[in-house]
């Protein structure tokens, strides 16, 4: 079996992370959280992106809680938000008391479409929201037109997508703000919950790292500006994505290399109801591989059969959720979201699958497209 989310992941780094938790747990300062060493992880990837300040914190979902806190979010407002995706880009607003507004998503890029977000905007939007989805990152140049048009703060969702540059610009600093999280399956995942918020406005970025750890500066403690959230990041954690920051480029460009062979086998079979990501590599993350397919289910059982295991993602889009239903004004419909949550499945792309195993997923689907006739 060709695992969808592979065992061996760290494999390669099994000695650099006891080496790691040896050094932190003996470092004489004893200091296992927000230390020097996270202070040296932000400043790495603030010099590489460009930005004013990156604050690392617990995860990428009270990330985007931490910036929407920042930017006062509360009753009363609206955020735009795609209504295909991860449960927390609803549930970050709803739980500061604001709601979320779902807009469809483009059919082929799947992630959310820039007119269907503006027709919802009312007096009472204050945030756009875009999220990278699976392979391509959201129209940030349109989104950042929208958000200066309109006078809206632009919060980008690219916790699937770092490493990815849109027309020279990286994931993550378009927005007023972004987002990274660096749980296990993502392009820079550790062993590990983590996140960060990257920002160009020091001043958001002050009041993030205050929100972080309770409110408190970083220099008085138990003094609580604000009220704050736990979401602090890890020395562990810190150490060790220090040490494996110089490789993500080469697992990113693997990513793309075997994103591309199988977009090169599957573009043809679109007539047969399989139809692959866009091509390129310009806006492109290529964390998950995901094909839409009109026999989903059949496809996931064949490539299993054939030794492939497979992952289906947000199989309901987000407004039919139960948690986020009442926030979905009746009568409406988001048909894209909801046939990608009927459609879409994902298929092994993880940087250290060998050229043979790319070869056998790919022979794999398009044994089933040359089988399967589709549905009309």
């Amino acid at each position: 079996m060709i695992p969808f989310f592979p065992p061996d992941l760290f494999e390669e780094d099994r000695e650099l992370l006891l080496d790691v938790v040896h050094e932190v747990a003996t470092d004489p300062t004893q200091k296992f959280i927000l230390g020097e060493r996270t202070a040296r992880f932000e400043d790495l990837l603030k010099a590489e992106l460009g930005a004013a300040d990156v604050v690392a914190c617990g995860s990428g979902t009270t990330a985007l809680t931490l910036v929407l806190m920042a930017m006062d979010i509360g009753p009363g407002d609206e955020v735009v938000v795609p209504a295909y995706g991860c449960a927390p880009l609803a549930n970050t607003v709803l739980g500061l008391g604001a709601v979320p507004v779902f807009a469809d998503i483009d059919p082929v890029t799947l992630v959310m479409d820039p007119d269907g977000a503006e027709a919802l905007l009312t007096g009472r939007t204050r945030v756009l929201m875009p999220a990278h989805m699976f392979s391509v990152m959201a129209d940030m140049p349109r989104m950042r037109v929208l958000a200066d048009r309109y006078g809206l703060r632009l919060l980008e969702d690219s916790a699937v997508a770092q490493g990815a540059v849109l027309d020279g610009r990286p994931a993550g600093t378009w927005g007023d703000a972004g987002v990274y999280s660096f749980v296990q399956v993502k392009s820079f995942g550790g062993p590990g919950e983590g996140g960060a918020i990257v920002t160009r406005n020091p001043e958001l970025g002050r009041t993030v790292r205050m929100l972080r750890n309770h409110g408190q500066d970083g220099v008085h403690r138990f003094r609580h500006h604000r009220i704050g959230l736990n979401s602090r990041f890890d020395e562990v954690l810190a150490a060790f994505q220090i040490r494996r920051l110089p490789g993500l480029a080469r697992r990113i460009a693997r990513r793309a290399e075997i994103a591309a062979y199988y977009t090169e086998r599957f573009t043809p079979l679109a007539e047969q109801g399989v139809t692959p990501p866009p091509p390129g590599t310009n806006g492109r993350c290529y964390y998950v591989y995901s094909l839409l397919a009109e026999r989903r289910d059949e496809l996931k059982r064949h490539l299993a059969a054939h030794g492939v295991d497979s992952h289906v993602y947000y199989p309901l889009a987000l407004p039919h959720q139960p948690a986020f239903a009442h926030c979905a004004p009746e009568g409406r419909r988001w048909p894209n979201a909801e046939r990608a949550a009927r459609q879409s499945l994902a298929i092994p792309v993880y940087p250290h699958l060998t050229d043979a195993q790319v070869e056998s997923v790919a022979d794999a689907v398009c044994a089933f497209a040359a089988l399967a006739a589709p549905v009309r």
